[in-house]
Parts: structure tokens; C-alpha cells; sequence
């Protein structure tokens, strides 16, 4: 298995590796298929990240810092609820999952998907 895997499109390190049927990046978090590898080397390809907003219309990136902006209902396990104005730090954009664009780890609760129209960028 002497087969060179391309560099990450998004941040172009070359610590790429195999995660199932996708490629992905320990540096930034991108996962990609590798069918569009070579797509993304234009930097104009399917592969471009969407531009994921806020609630109020902030432009979102890995690592920013939101605020929750609605008391949300956190639904199995012990149930609670996430207040508003709940700081969560570093989170990581992912493709939606029903609605679902934000992977975060909110304090007291743990590790859980966000929606954006729920969160306000911290500035």
C-alpha cells in the first residue's frame, strides 16, 4: 500500500489519512471523498466549504466562539436544557445532519450537534 493520498483541500497539509470510504484531515477536521480530490485542486470545485451564518447572519468558521441564543431542550438521555447565553468554544462545521451544521461541546452537557439559527457568534 504504497499509495501517496492527496494533500487536504482546505488547509493543504500533508498529514491526510483514511477514514472509511473518505479521506480526512487531523489538521482542520475536512472530510472529503476521494472521488472529488481532484476536483478541489482549482479551489473552485464542489468540494469549497458552504459558508455556514449565524442566527443574526455572522459568517461561522472551525474554532470560533458562539452563544446560544434560545434556551434549547435537550432531548433523550436525562433530558435539561441548554440556557441562553451558554458560551461554547472551538466549535466544528460539519455538512448537515436534519438541520443540524454545528459539532460542539457544550459545557454541562457534553459533546452534541447545534443548529446555526440557534447560536450567535461571540465577538
Amino acid at each position: 500500500m504504497s499509495e501517496v493520498l492527496p494533500e487536504c483541500p482546505r488547509c493543504d497539509e500533508s498529514y491526510t489519512y483514511e477514514s472509511g470510504l473518505l479521506l480526512a484531515c487531523p489538521m482542520c477536521g475536512h472530510e472529503w471523498s476521494p472521488e472529488t480530490a481532484g476536483v478541489a485542486d482549482g479551489g473552485e470545485g464542489e468540494d469549497a466549504p458552504p459558508e455556514i451564518r449565524d442566527s443574526v447572519g455572522n459568517v461561522l468558521a472551525d474554532g470560533d466562539t458562539v452563544t446560544v441564543s434560545k434556551d434549547l431542550k435537550i432531548k433523550g438521555g436525562g433530558g435539561g436544557v441548554v440556557k441562553v447565553g451558554t458560551k461554547v468554544r472551538g466549535i466544528r462545521l460539519i455538512d448537515p445532519i436534519d438541520g443540524h451544521d454545528i459539532d460542539a461541546t457544550v459545557p454541562g452537557f457534553g459533546a452534541m450537534k447545534l443548529k446555526s439559527s440557534v447560536v450567535k457568534k461571540a465577538l
